[in-house]
């Protein structure tokens, strides 16, 4: 019926990289996370962008990029440094711009810090020209040019106590400067590779420091020398000292009088050290980071810890924040701050709740959309490249040439991989999953052939997927595999052009679909015909007859490669996705496009659908998951209820007509949009009395005298027309002299209307000589009439 077809939808929620390079900060319920131009913050509850501070924007110079920033310990102020050497001062709640000053460093600001007392006003500045300036930014005068680091300064801290700064640079010294005297006070030596993080202990005594030499040194200040160097054994990217009232995992509480450290690196994993006994006393188990691929390498980028909720978060090189309770080590959130192309995605679960997204990734993230928390999930050992599922089971298809079955156990929101094939020779493509009791799932690859799987029965543990059949189905790269609603059959498309149908009982070839002309992307189904439909390079979409193999209908409107086409609606209408950013709705029956939906800026790959098809996500090249919202009933309710509002007025109209009550009748024909009837009432006012226009057009409001201005413009046009025309125009151009009445878009409507009044005047001109000529005529005429 139509009330079930789509006709309209709209963005309900947008995810896109919020965190795609340098710095994260934690302050009460929100994350300020760099993105190159612009730093969101984030609300950590929902994981939405609340707001971003953007670099440039207030003084229309394009965007400048954020090279860093820092935020005061009350979260009130944002400190950014910019491409341009500009250094700019934020209202962190309103993201307005409250100062702006030049950094005057010779090259790029490569760190900046805060005082940490909430009533200093004072900054520091590092940049690559290895000097450190303290800035009073109410004033925005430099203080002190402080110099003795060697190379870019890439770590700054202020004590509270003192007036003291600590900076490093590439020589691996921790400098330390009495900043009012401006007197080097301690070099500290130790380390022999980069410095990564530096740590005050609250009473200021001690300073903790880690490295990329894979040691951590705990340093007395007041002797200015290492009381401990203790080595990890990996390279260690942040260290935060923890409070000691808080207790860890297995009732460890902290030791009153110790210096205890968490730590993370190339591991993957915190570990907490209890610096000066140099003991470690808790290693995280299960982390949900992935250990650095090669020594060196980054796994943990960042610790942030929040004392207000005690939480310790995890900032990755993969660019996911992770928070994590710190009496249990329970991960509570995972971000995902940048999910690179979005490749696939498919709904799992009952009422279609949690969403499995594929990335340019190696692990899977699996998100519960009602609070889109995710849970990345490992296994696969290079890019997945596809997803289906069925209830609670799904497969996930990937570059290392296996596919994996995976389980959800919906109540403690926890996936397990059950099975994995390993027969493929090539990577997998694309994965499809069987409708009636999930019993078998199938999965194409790049070795040109098409394989059946058994889903095992009450599965526990990783075991090894049966493979009950193989065929090879192609000449060129297999892009898409499908299932029919009763799994009698399976379509595969392809780079060579074609289509081609499968009895699933044995693989034996039913038919070849051959018609488009570039490669085929997408072949699916139809849940209540006996039709595929196929989406190509060449744009367009095709409706195939499932017993005859011809071509039923072609949908032509795209204007780059259909990459994915779902049927929704019960199999009357098309959704489907092109290279140029757009989806498109389409309605079979007419083979004409419903809506056209502009929001991804890159190819969009995939849609996800509930069953309930009441809203869909999609994703693509751009790093957005969007979700959007069916608003068809809305809309035809609302324009429902606008043509019954019409006729109300419409009847008002003409009652009011019939009383004679002509301003009211304007105004309501105005609202209206009817210049037609808003020509009657005023030629209605013109017949009664001429001055009576003046006096109408003077109890309008100015966007109805706008109106009537554009809609006498119309009337002029017609010679018919141009008395009540030109009385209009006349009296709204003298409220315009007089300056009562200013219309947007003047100049251009006077523009419109000069050539016609021109013609109006030259006609009316020649008529009136014509009347003088007859006059004259006749007075010419009368004394020979008068004549015996």
């Amino acid at each position: 019926s139509k009330s079930q077809l789509k006709e309209s939808f709209e963005v309900e929620n947008q995810y896109e990289a919020f965190h795609t390079s340098g710095f994260v900060a934690w302050i009460g319920e929100e994350l300020l996370c760099q993105d190159s131009e612009k730093i969101n913050i984030v609300n950590v509850e929902s994981g939405k962008v609340d707001r971003s501070i953007r670099g440039g924007a207030d003084e229309g110079e394009g965007e400048d990029v954020i090279y860093t920033f820092a935020v005061t310990s009350g979260g009130e102020f944002v400190l950014s440094a910019h491409k341009s050497g500009l250094l700019r001062l934020w209202e962190a709640k309103s993201c307005t711009l409250v100062r702006m000053w030049r950094g005057v460093h010779q090259g790029p600001i490569s760190r900046v810090a805060f005082h940490p007392s909430a009533e200093s006003e004072v900054v520091a500045s590092g940049g690559c020209d290895a000097s450190v300036r303290i800035w009073d930014y109410t004033k925005k005068i430099c203080l002190a040019n402080l110099r003795g680091c060697q190379g870019v300064i890439g770590l700054l801290t202020f004590t509270r106590s003192e007036p003291l700064v600590y900076a490093v640079g590439d020589d691996n010294r921790i400098l330390g400067w009495n900043y009012k005297t401006r007197q080097l006070i301690s070099t500290l030596e130790g380390h022999y590779s980069r410095v990564t993080s530096l740590s005050l202990t609250p009473d200021e005594n001690f300073l903790v420091t880690t490295s990329r030499d894979k040691v951590l040194i705990l340093w007395d200040l007041k002797q200015q020398k290492s009381v401990k160097v203790i080595p990890v054994y990996e390279t260690l990217e942040s260290a935060i000292i923890l409070p000691n009232d808080v207790t860890l995992p297995g009732g460890i509480t902290l030791a009153p009088e110790g210096v205890h450290v968490a730590v993370g690196g190339e591991a993957g994993e915190i570990k907490v050290w209890e610096v000066t006994k140099a003991k470690l006393i808790f290693t995280q188990t299960k982390s949900l980071v992935s250990k650095a691929e090669e020594e060196g390498g980054l796994a943990i980028t960042q610790l942030i810890w929040c004392s207000k909720s005690q939480q310790i978060g995890i900032a990755t090189a993969d660019h996911n924040i992770l928070i994590h309770n710190i009496g249990t080590f329970h991960c509570s959130k995972q971000l995902i701050g940048f999910s690179d192309e979005i490749l696939d995605m498919a709904f799992v679960g009952k009422k279609d709740r949690y969403l499995a997204v594929a990335t340019n990734s190696h692990d899977i993230k699996f998100y519960d959309t009602t609070t889109m928390n995710c849970q990345v999930l490992k296994g696969h050992t290079d890019i997945v490249m596809a997803l289906t599922a069925r209830g609670k089971l799904f497969a996930s298809a990937s570059k290392d040439s296996t596919v994996r079955l995976w389980s959800l156990k919906p109540d403690c929101f926890e996936v397990n991989c059950i099975g994995v094939g390993r027969k493929h020779t090539a990577s997998v493509s694309s994965v499809a999953m069987s409708h009636t009791g999930a019993s078998f799932f199938t999965s194409v690859s790049q070795d040109l052939c098409l394989k059946l799987w058994t889903i095992p029965k009450n599965a526990e543990g990783e075991s090894t997927l049966v493979c009950s059949a193989t065929q090879l189905v192609h000449d060129k790269e297999i892009n898409s595999v499908t299932v029919s609603p009763n799994d009698k059959m399976l379509a595969t498309a392809s780079q060579d052009k074609t289509a081609k149908i499968w009895n699933a009982s044995d693989l034996s070839l039913v038919g070849v679909l051959k018609g488009h002309k570039r490669g085929v992307w997408c072949v699916r189904f139809s849940p209540v015909d006996q039709v595929v439909l196929t989406s190509s390079a060449d744009g367009s979409i095709r409706i195939w007859a499932v017993n005859t193999l011809s071509c039923l209908k072609s949908l032509e409107g795209h204007e780059s490669s259909v990459l994915r086409a779902e049927f929704i609606s019960r199999g009357m209408q098309i959704l489907s996705t092109a290279a140029d950013g757009l989806i498109k709705l389409w309605s079979i029956k007419s083979s004409e496009c419903v809506t056209t939906m502009d929001r991804h800026e890159g190819r969009v790959w995939t849609v996800a659908i509930p069953v309930s098809e009441k809203h869909f996500f999609s994703g693509g090249s751009d790093s957005k998951l969007i979700q959007w919202r069916d608003v068809s009933e809305e809309k035809r309710l609302e324009e429902k209820k606008k043509v019954q509002e019409t006729v109300l007025q419409e009847q008002e109209l003409s009652n009011l007509l019939h009383q004679k009550k002509y301003l009211k009748a304007l105004q309501i024909a105005i609202r209206l949009e009817k210049p037609q009837m808003t020509l009657k009432i005023v030629k209605s006012i013109i017949e009664v009395q001429e001055e009576g226009v003046e006096e109408t057009v003077a109890g309008l409001n100015d966007m109805d005298k706008e109106t009537l201005f554009n809609h006498a413009t119309k009337w002029n046009t017609n010679s018919k027309n141009c008395r009540p025309a030109q009385l209009v125009i006349n009296i709204l151009l003298k409220d315009m002299l007089a300056g009562s009445f200013r219309p947007s878009g003047a100049a251009r409507t006077v523009e419109t209307l000069l050539p016609y009044t021109d013609r109006h005047l030259r006609r009316v001109t020649e008529f009136m000589k014509d009347l003088n000529f007859v006059e004259y005529t006749l007075k010419a005429m009368q004394p020979h009439a008068d004549a015996p």
